[in-house]
């Protein structure tokens, strides 16, 4: 049961702050001669949605407002990782092992990516290749789960309360990095 606080915020506006407020920064754009369209499939690897997934999901932290570049570059056979992506010095990946794809043969693979800073989530229109390239729909939002409890404690005379909050994040920042970006935009 939500309970309104005797504070201004309700329980839950924390909760909104952390999930709907704090930014985050993701690959928004990838492009690649060999990425004819989202579900097309040549011997060496599987389908380009496979990749375009697995793109998705790579972790980045930055501080840097704006779409920035950064590519691939790999000659297979081999297991291409997020260590792979060559970024600006200001974008850090959280997790260098993050699969991209396996390359099966021989060959020369070239991905131009973009990322961008932002909050929230923006979902791409299904048939949006163009021009050789393919939008990633964007997941900015670094907390993946909130949680909150209020518990009561003291004698009949003087009631307290405590709020516990639970915090998950993808690891591009802290639990308590989260909750102070969130407690400031409270604030703003």
């Amino acid at each position: 049961m939500v309970r309104e606080s005797n504070n201004i915020y309700s329980d839950t506006t924390v909760e909104v702050a952390l999930l709907g407020e704090i930014e985050g920064t993701c690959i928004t754009h990838a492009k690649s001669e060999k990425i004819a369209h989202e579900f097309s499939t040549i011997p060496v690897f599987k389908n380009r949605h496979e990749i375009l997934m697995n793109l998705k999901e790579i972790v980045l932290r930055s501080n840097l407002y704006g779409i920035h570049d950064a590519s691939i570059c790999v000659k297979g056979p081999g297991y291409v990782t997020s260590q792979d992506i060559i970024l600006p010095r200001s974008v850090e990946i959280i997790n260098n092992t993050q699969h991209i794809v396996s390359l099966t043969e021989p060959l020369n693979l070239a991905i131009e990516l973009q990322t961008e800073r932002n909050r929230d989530y923006r979902v791409k229109p299904p048939n949006n290749f163009q021009g050789g390239g393919y939008s990633i729909d964007d997941v900015f939002i670094p907390v993946r789960n909130a949680n909150h409890s209020v518990h009561s404690y003291g004698n009949e005379n003087e009631k307290q309360e405590i709020l516990f909050l639970e915090i998950w994040t993808n690891g591009s920042l802290t639990p308590k990095e989260a909750l102070h970006e969130a407690s400031r935009n409270l604030i703003d």
